[in-house]
């Protein structure tokens, strides 16, 4: 299992778009000498901006931002790659003597932040397409059928 960041000296703000979570960042970043952490999702890819409320230019100019726009919308991204880039994020901030200030409303991703994620390793590309194949060629049923074969309990899981 990935383990999440032991140290405590963070602060988490949660919660929907356009609730002032950036707002109340931006205080705390201003008060403490922060750095603003992305948690949400759609908020790491560039060519969102717009679509996903993230923070204004000067915003960002104001405190350092870290994890806003730094993936492109083609590239697949994964709360796992999150984490790990929250966790350099975190010591970067630490090591510049920064207060870590992670804002978002993703839930998973400040679930894994806190609780850690189990380690799963990347599925090849070639195991993916096979899997899509599969499924468009034979349909749904057939393919929660294969699962079932290949991996019941999983399968159960997914019927109930």
């Amino acid at each position: 299992m990935t383990q999440p960041n032991p140290a405590s000296d963070y602060i988490l703000l949660a919660g929907p778009t356009a609730s002032g979570k950036s707002a109340l960042a931006l205080d705390f970043a201003e008060q403490l000498g922060g750095v603003i952490i992305n948690a949400d999702s759609m908020q790491v890819y560039a060519d969102l901006r717009v679509l996903t409320a993230r923070p204004s230019a000067d915003d960002e100019a104001r405190y350092p931002h870290r994890l806003y726009g730094c993936v492109d919308g083609a590239e697949r991204y994964s709360v796992g790659r999150w984490l790990a880039d929250l966790h350099q994020a975190v010591h970067e901030a630490r090591t510049q003597g920064k207060f870590p200030i992670i804002v978002g409303g993703t839930g998973f991703y400040l679930n894994a932040a806190e609780q850690g994620i189990s380690d799963i390793p990347d599925i090849p590309d070639e195991a993916r397409q096979a899997a899509v194949s599969y499924h468009q060629t034979y349909g749904g049923q057939a393919s929660l059928t294969k699962l079932n074969e290949l991996d019941p309990v999983i399968a159960e899981r997914l019927e109930a």
